[in-house]
């Protein structure tokens, strides 16, 4: 009964950071498409919180799930997936952005 109880909650808290990763996704691509240099900050901060928030559950997803638990997650192989893509963006869009200040 425990373990279906704690299935359910992980299950939870995954959809949850699967919706703040959208959340953050779409924040840092208002803040590449926007000129205001302000707007594009805040856009770029609020992309930072909920990063943040998303880093925060996984590690409960992660220490709810215990070390015994070897299936695989989707959320983790997502996670891989946008580190890849994020870094590869944030290192290419990063000089614009501050080239395009000047």
């Amino acid at each position: 009964m425990q373990n279906k109880k704690n299935q359910s909650s992980v299950g939870q808290m995954i959809q949850r950071c699967h919706k703040w990763r959208q959340k953050r996704k779409q924040y840092m691509d208002q803040a590449r498409q926007t000129s205001d240099e302000i707007e594009r900050e805040r856009l770029m901060q609020a992309a930072e919180h909920y990063g943040r928030i998303v880093n925060a559950e996984q590690g409960k997803i992660d220490s709810t799930r215990g070390g015994g638990d070897k299936t695989p997650n989707i959320e983790e192989i997502v996670d891989t997936a946008d580190a890849v893509d994020t870094t590869d963006e944030d290192d290419a869009t990063l000089p614009d952005f501050i080239m395009n200040e000047k």
